[in-house]
């Protein structure tokens, strides 16, 4: 698609407002704006293709080094982790250095093409895809034709990539939770907090430990691979402690600079059980950006305390947000590799000719005061990914965390 002179312009003065007004950061982080946008003016007006007019926008936008800020259609190329339910992980192979598939969620575009972990990814449509030269990123409502290598050859697979259901932070959907057991420590895997409000992750969430984990004594919170989303991830932050309790804020642009009374702020503390309420909610919040989010206080369970988080650099956003929950108010421990600090809230701004602007509008800071903005969530015990044992179908992240699982428990009986 085509975009004409008065389009672009208008657009990219769209997106200069935007920016310029609802940034979260006031310091744009340590930039001048407006020369920011006049110095990439010129390139940005060359790009007729609409593509390459977003590609060029976002050149310009990732050098305020921030997550989730982009310009984006649907032929957009994004993040696997968004697009196809999968991570990747560069690694020395028998094929030389490439990417090879790390987290593959159940449900998702990835593991209905039959991709497993230690997959390694030759090619994407006839093109090589080299480590660290080529970032995988997929196009969603699209097939894709890969050739990845196994331990018995190489192998084509073919894999389709949905529609991205919402255009402001499109993402395919996975299983929203999977549970195993091992060595009778309990295993939920959330690799997403789908939807906005999350009334449907919700009501998932409390079905599975009203069932299946009703009874569990030690709990693995798995949230590799896990890109953020809604809020419903206050519905897992609930059932990981009996009462309410603040579980931390979020803060816009305006707000900070006049100074605020956190203790002020709307207060969102239960996630409705019906989209009925939505226009409640909507008359509540509409327009506020700082809100005090609050644990709904779903009452005691057997695995309180003992609790481990298995995080790695795939785990961004609100899934950040429940670990760092996690760790400051319950006392959880951390396994995995340091995250990358990618906690900020978005909203999409529709402009013209079908394309979207992601926007961070608004900085988190958890109760105690932590901020993870450009600063990872350091683990308690490393547990790093390797290449020959995901080879072998061996999850040795996920090994470690059972293992102080199970010391965690057995410590607090012999306290108690």
């Amino acid at each position: 698609m085509t975009l004409t002179e008065s389009q672009r312009r208008d657009i990219l003065a769209r997106i200069s407002r935007l920016v310029g007004d609802k940034f979260y950061d006031p310091t744009f982080k340590g930039n001048d704006w407006p020369a920011l946008v006049e110095t990439h003016r010129e390139q940005i007006m060359r790009q007729a293709d609409r593509l390459q007019f977003a590609e060029a926008v976002n050149e310009m936008l990732r050098i305020l080094k921030t997550s989730g800020l982009g310009l984006i259609s649907e032929q957009s190329k994004i993040t696997s982790k968004n697009s196809i339910s999968a991570t990747f992980h560069q690694a020395e192979t028998e094929y030389g250095r490439r990417w090879v598939f790390q987290d593959v969620h159940s449900g998702g575009p990835a593991a209905q093409a039959a991709l497993k972990p230690g997959d390694v990814l030759i090619s994407i449509g006839g093109a090589e895809i080299f480590a660290p030269a080529e970032k995988p990123l997929f196009a969603m409502g699209q097939s894709h034709d890969l050739v990845v290598g196994r331990v018995n050859g190489t192998a084509s697979v073919q894999l389709v990539a949905p529609a991205a259901k919402h255009r402001g932070n499109p993402c395919a959907e996975p299983d929203m939770v999977t549970v195993q057991f091992h060595d009778g420590v309990a295993i939920a895997k959330v690799p997403l907090f789908p939807g906005k409000l999350g009334i449907d992750f919700a009501a998932k969430i409390s079905q599975v430990f009203g069932t299946t984990l009703a009874n569990a004594e030690r709990l693995v919170l798995d949230l590799r691979g896990n890109p953020g989303g809604g809020v419903g991830c206050l519905r897992l932050m609930s059932v990981l402690t009996a009462d309410r309790r603040p579980v931390g804020f979020s803060v816009d642009r305006a707000t900070k600079v006049r100074g605020y009374d956190r203790e002020r702020f709307p207060r969102f503390d239960r996630i409705p059980k019906s989209r009925l309420a939505i226009p409640w909610l909507a008359v509540r919040f509409i327009g506020k950006k700082s809100v005090v989010l609050a644990t709904e206080g779903l009452g005691a369970r057997p695995f309180h305390n003992r609790v481990v988080v298995l995080v790695n650099e795939h785990t961004t956003c609100a899934s950040e947000m429940v670990a760092l929950f996690a760790r400051e108010e319950l006392g959880a421990k951390i396994v995995g590799v340091e995250t990358p600090g990618k906690l900020v809230t978005h909203s999409g701004f529709k402009l013209s000719q079908g394309l979207t602007l992601a926007l961070p509008v608004a900085a988190y800071v958890s109760w105690a005061g932590t901020s993870l903005d450009g600063v990872g969530l350091k683990p308690d015990a490393i547990a790093d990914w390797s290449y020959t044992n995901s080879r072998n179908r061996i999850d040795s992240q996920l090994d470690q965390a059972v293992a102080i699982a199970t010391q965690t428990h057995r410590s607090l009986a012999s306290v108690q």
